[in-house]
């Protein structure tokens, strides 16, 4: 089986693949980005924090223009996780109009690349809960 990397470091490729966010130890805010202080209270003390692969759509926008290599259109959203914490990722649906606000979706990943030594990079993104997309 080929070597796989994350294609950003929050993303913790186990079973099942998460996302890992900095949780301030005052506050509990969280931070996908090295910190050295925290923006919310200031404390400087930071630890991992395992986030939910599950949460809603709270924002999105289809996007028609990208780069030629890139497939149009494609869903760009906010996702709200359940347990807290946000992120911003695309979201995999066949129809763009199919997705509303507070629509309920899951963490996927994929490979997005491979180098010459056989290493796949893996990048996630969302899709629709399984029981989202049967009847909801």
């Amino acid at each position: 089986m080929p070597t796989q990397i994350p294609i950003v470091n929050y993303l913790e490729l186990s079973d099942p693949p998460h996302l890992v966010a900095s949780r301030c130890e005052k506050c509990e805010a969280l931070y996908f980005d090295r910190r050295n202080a925290c923006a919310k209270c200031g404390e400087q003390e930071f630890h991992p924090h395992p986030l939910s692969t599950r949460g809603v759509v709270k924002a999105f926008t289809v996007v028609h223009r990208a780069a030629k290599s890139i497939p149009t259109p494609y869903m760009s959203a906010v996702i709200a996780l359940d347990g807290g914490g946000s992120v911003k990722a695309n979201v995999q649906v066949a129809d763009p109009a199919t997705v509303t606000k507070d629509l309920r979706v899951q963490l996927v990943t994929s490979v997005v690349g491979t180098d010459d030594d056989g290493v796949e990079a893996v990048a996630f993104s969302f899709k629709p809960e399984e029981s989202a997309e049967v009847g909801a």
